[in-house]
């Protein structure tokens, strides 16, 4: 019989983690779909997954929160089984600013959005995870940002640095944790056309930059959600501590 394939994945109503959601359900993961604020876009995903025979539930919580993510987890267990995947999703950006222009409040805020929470879930994963606790293993991805390599001068070097200390995250984790059966891995999702681009305050940014692209296009939710979904697979059973960038070549 085939174990369950139980997933999580934060920031899930919209865009990369909404698309990740479906893929998931359609190769045999159940799904717990995080979100902070749009519970009728959470809901939405979930009764998509059910349509096509999936299951899923939708679970409000900041994963900012260390008591909220417990709460989580909790009921993850309760109501589909100790999760084997872990996508780390959610994460904000802000109004397009150069760094004179970013205060403190929004630094410190930025930080909090885009990196506690991946190391708040990852620790009750691991928790769950780890062969030295009596688990099966299981495998996390860090949605990490193309930004951390470019650095997003003039925009968002802030929410850039927030993504550089998660691709440090990434490293270090897959290598305290290799041995006990967890892969961790993360992609560097660039100009892709999701609604993150409105917070920053240009809607239209893709479009104006796709010139500058060497694929000369912008990227889908689902072409990231397929390389998110290959490295939790199996296929990728040698790979962890790796990035995949999916950013046109930039």
């Amino acid at each position: 019989m085939t174990a369950e394939k139980i997933i999580l994945i934060t920031g899930a109503s919209r865009g990369i983690g909404a698309a990740t959601a479906l893929m998931a359900a359609s190769r045999g993961y159940h799904v717990c779909v995080n979100y902070v604020k749009n519970e009728v876009a959470a809901n939405a995903i979930v009764k998509k997954i059910e349509d096509i025979g999936g299951k899923a539930f939708a679970y409000q919580a900041d994963v900012g929160d260390e008591a909220q993510v417990k709460e989580m987890f909790r009921q993850i267990d309760i109501k589909l089984g100790p999760i084997t995947a872990l996508v780390n999703n959610a994460g904000t950006l802000e109004l397009q600013s150069r760094v004179e222009g970013i205060s403190n409040e929004r630094f410190l805020r930025t930080l909090k959005n885009n990196i506690v929470g991946t190391f708040l879930c990852s620790k009750e994963a691991i928790i769950r995870m780890s062969t030295h606790n009596g688990g099966k293993g299981g495998s996390i991805v860090n949605v990490s940002s193309i930004g951390a390599k470019t650095g997003s001068p003039g925009e968002y070097v802030d929410y850039a640095a927030a993504k550089g200390a998660i691709d440090s995250f990434t490293i270090g984790l897959s290598k305290e944790i290799g041995s006990e059966g967890i892969r961790v891995n993360a992609v560097r999702p660039g100009f892709i056309y999701t609604d993150i681009h409105e917070s920053g305050g240009e809607p239209g940014r893709v479009d104006r930059i796709k010139s500058s692209i060497p694929l000369q296009r912008g990227g889908s939710p689902d072409e990231v959600a397929s390389a998110i979904l290959w490295l939790l697979s199996d296929e990728a059973s040698y790979t962890s501590g790796t990035f995949i960038d999916i950013a046109g070549g930039k």
